[in-house]
């Protein structure tokens, strides 16, 4: 139904301002499109979380296992966690990729490898 109303029907004018409609808005943290889905936010929780797992995959030897788990827990799974009810009854194909994200944080955690002295 969206594609049937013009961008001049979008428009709200509250005083003398008009607001335009944009595609994506941010609001605490989380990302909405103009249809309420999440594909924005998941799309830049999964970016956030692979590259602090890369961060913390450069260093798991040297902080041991413990503290790679304290890092993966407060750098990527807060970030999933964060308004997770959001993403409630989403269909498997979208949430694949957070499924990725502790996939691959479970890598991180669990992979042993010989600690620098």
């Amino acid at each position: 139904m969206l594609q049937r109303l013009s961008n001049q029907d979008l428009t709200l004018e509250v005083g003398i301002s008009v607001i335009q409609p944009v595609k994506c808005v941010r609001d605490l943290g989380v990302h909405l499109d103009s249809e309420l889905t999440t594909k924005t936010r998941i799309s830049k929780v999964v970016s956030a979380c692979f590259y602090q797992l890369r961060k913390i995959r450069q260093v798991r030897r040297v902080v041991g296992q413990d503290i790679t788990q304290q890092l993966v827990s407060a750098f990527v799974l807060s970030r999933l966690d964060y308004c997770n009810s959001l993403l409630s009854g989403l269909p498997r194909s979208t949430s694949q990729p957070l499924q990725r994200v502790m996939n691959a944080a479970a890598r991180v955690v669990n992979s042993h490898g010989p600690v620098n002295s």
